[in-house]
């Protein structure tokens, strides 16, 4: 079972995020519209977008997290309530269908920073998609995620406290079951990178897709 499974079977039965939102994004109809959008727009394997979509989450959410504790949860809060109030989620294949992933571009910048090479290298490495596939993917991705955590924000009343918490819920339930994979992808985040970060991250996805 992939890494993006044991998240949600972690906050099933912590009760972060209810059952059937969580359900929904990730292996529901909302996760597979996810897939066939990728697919369509790229015109890829299905397993080549379920590969990338499954690895694309860890690493945005351990950015998100990364970045709300070194003091930048009231900025994200503040973009989530001004541009991602978890409307997207009403109309997903609309917004697959788009071709217009210029948000998502933004994103990332934001979110990955310099590390987005880095990022993209070692999910198209594993995947077998190269890195403009892998970066419009996760440009796709990006939207869907920080809609995702407005929605949760709007509905439970989050400040950036609040906010903070859930990012680290849903890391630290990952970072509880897979340890070693998430650890990864922290260091592949924070190094300015000679090359041995890819290779770890090439082990770490190998390992979440034999899960």
């Amino acid at each position: 079972m992939i890494v993006v499974w044991n998240l949600m079977l972690y906050l099933i039965t912590t009760n972060i995020i209810n059952r059937m939102d969580i359900s929904s994004l990730l292996q529901g109809p909302m996760g597979q519209q996810m897939i066939n959008g990728v697919v369509n727009q790229l015109g890829i394997e299905n397993d080549q977008a379920k590969m990338a979509i499954s690895a694309a989450v860890p690493f945005l959410l351990t950015a998100l997290n990364k970045n709300a504790s070194s003091g930048d949860a009231q900025n994200i809060a503040n973009a989530l309530e001004r541009d991602h109030d978890g409307s997207i989620l009403d109309n997903l294949g609309g917004f697959l269908s788009g071709g217009n992933f210029a948000d998502g571009a933004n994103i990332l910048s934001h979110v990955l920073g310099g590390k987005q090479p880095q990022v993209e290298n070692a999910i198209g490495k594993s995947s077998g998609l190269n890195g403009a596939q892998i970066a419009q993917i996760l440009a796709m991705i990006a939207p869907i995620v920080m809609g995702y955590l407005g929605k949760e924000k709007k509905q439970n009343g989050l400040d950036a406290g609040g906010l903070s918490g859930l990012l680290g819920g849903l890391v630290g339930g990952v970072q509880q079951t897979n340890q070693r994979e998430m650890s990864t992808i922290e260091r592949l985040l924070d190094r300015d990178g000679d090359g041995s970060a890819i290779d770890d991250a090439m082990d770490l996805l190998g390992g979440f897709f034999k899960k």
